[in-house]
């Protein structure tokens, strides 16, 4: 069976196909770093989290790039308020970022770019489009010509002439036309710049991403993600700029996942009806949100309350239960006399979950058919303790099932990672203590390296950095500090 996807940009499930076979390169949207993370972008890193897993489950190698808006008006204005640089605002709810990210197991991406950092590469692709008579410069600003690309507006399905209606040249605005759109915006006092052939400036936010695309993974990618708001305008003016440059499209397919409502209205910072991702894992497991996330189709609207966090949370009881449960039963005295396995139920719980999975990601089926096999598991352990026993087959069958359950959930949905259900209670400490005393020494090093570099020792700090990496540690270098991951 082959994957389908859903294309906002056809509007239609397609078989998917990426440009080369066996690699997929994904980039999504990340966040603007100017506060904490809510509920709402929080689906949007678990949806695109459970797709990168699921696609390296069918095999195929994943290049992941996801970037941090870290200059913009919201973070000028948070930094104006608290009399600041910017930077500071931004380091700030970047390490938060992390911090969340790793409470609910979002992998990290393999880049994660920040627009600070590529000021060269934005100002270089927006002197391109000049070239190609696509944007225009006044007085330091420059704009996107969107009239001069005939396709704008066939992602979000809308005509020149819809768009036209309200739209208007804001006091202060120079450019030609209502519709043109912001690449590079002139300073004005007190606001964060970098030099440019127009003039002091700072870029505008529908820019950075192409130029980090182009940098980062090429002029056509795979899979561009986001959140449904971002289809219009952000998506289209990026589509806009990409393709009027290179002339090729620029994403194959493109994924938005469904916004998170309360009381049927959109969670945002404006609406001040935002639940914090701190909020969530304050009060629940961090698996808590990625389940009731998981319940609903990542193109369907979530509307989220405490309510169905309860609700969720006695779901993910029944789950761990059942996996636990080869604990309970080894138990058991083993006797012959007890019929039945587990193993056709776990073959049929394998397929469902596939097929829903590459239905276009179909989340709820495919914990349908997790929740299916987990009722069969519970009847079985019931009916063992009843009886007082339980045969040597049956119990294999129950542990396999309780593998294949924990595996899915840990490996694809990235649920119930710490949890261990079959290896001897021993063995599970020994090996915790292992993978810690590897990590106390590899910070260490990190330690000593980041002294190192501080004194400008900087072969000392290559050396550590080399003989890590071939041990297959990766060393990030983030503002926050040196960050690691296995590879």
């Amino acid at each position: 069976m082959s994957l389908k996807i859903y294309n906002t940009l056809t509007g239609e499930k397609e078989d998917f196909a990426p440009i080369k076979p066996g690699e997929v390169k994904i980039y999504t949207c990340g966040v603007t770093v100017y506060d904490y993370n809510h509920v709402g972008h929080g689906r949007s890193l678990i949806v695109f989290d459970v797709i990168r897993r699921y696609l390296r489950y069918l095999g195929y190698n994943v290049l992941f790039v996801r970037n941090f808006t870290d200059v913009d008006d919201k973070i000028i204005n948070r930094a104006k308020s608290e009399c600041v640089p910017a930077s500071v605002i931004s380091d700030r709810y970047i390490k938060e970022y992390f911090d969340d990210a790793e409470k609910f197991r979002i992998e990290p991406a393999d880049v994660e770019p920040r627009v600070t950092t590529h000021i060269p590469d934005i100002i270089k692709f927006i002197q391109d489009l000049i070239k190609k008579e696509y944007a225009y410069e006044v007085d330091g600003d420059v704009y996107f010509s969107v009239r001069k690309f005939k396709e704008y507006g066939k992602l979000s399905k809308r005509s020149v002439d819809e768009l036209l209606v309200g739209a208007r040249i804001e006091p202060g605005e120079k450019k030609k036309d209502p519709l043109d759109f912001a690449l590079w915006k002139a300073s004005k006092a007190g606001e964060p710049y970098w030099d440019s052939p127009w003039g002091k400036g700072r870029p505008g936010w529908h820019t950075e991403c192409c130029a980090m695309i182009f940098k980062h993974l090429g002029e056509t990618i795979d899979i561009h993600g986001g959140g449904l708001d971002l289809t219009f305008p952000h998506h289209e003016n990026e589509i806009a700029q990409a393709e009027a440059l290179s002339g090729k499209p620029f994403a194959r397919y493109w994924v938005h996942n469904g916004l998170v409502t309360v009381n049927g209205q959109k969670m945002s910072k404006s609406l001040g009806n935002y639940i914090t991702m701190k909020e969530i894992y304050s009060k629940y497991k961090p698996d808590i949100l990625r389940l009731l996330v998981l319940s609903v189709h990542y193109r369907s609207p979530l509307d989220f309350s405490w309510e169905k966090m309860e609700e969720t949370k006695k779901a993910y009881e029944r789950l761990k239960n059942v996996i636990e449960g080869y604990e309970v039963l080894k138990r058991l005295p083993i006797t012959e006399d007890f019929e039945g396995d587990l193993y056709s139920q776990v073959q049929k719980a394998q397929g469902s979950f596939y097929s829903a999975m590459s239905d276009d990601f179909n989340t709820p089926e495919a914990l349908a058919s997790l929740f299916a096999l987990a009722r069969e598991m519970n009847t079985l352990k019931d009916r063992a303790i009843r009886k007082g026993g339980i045969s040597e087959k049956v119990l294999e069958s129950y542990k396999e099932a309780a593998d294949s359950l924990h595996n899915i959930c840990r490996d694809i949905f990235g649920l119930f990672d710490s949890l261990q259900p079959c290896i001897k209670t021993e063995e599970i400490n020994v090996e915790k203590k292992e993978e810690r005393l590897n990590e106390d020494i590899i910070q260490v090093l990190l330690d000593v390296r980041e002294k190192a570099r501080k004194e400008k020792q900087y072969s000392i700090a290559d050396y550590i950095r080399d003989k890590l990496n071939e041990k297959g540690i990766v060393i990030e270098d983030t503002p926050v500090g040196p960050k690691w991951k296995k590879t």
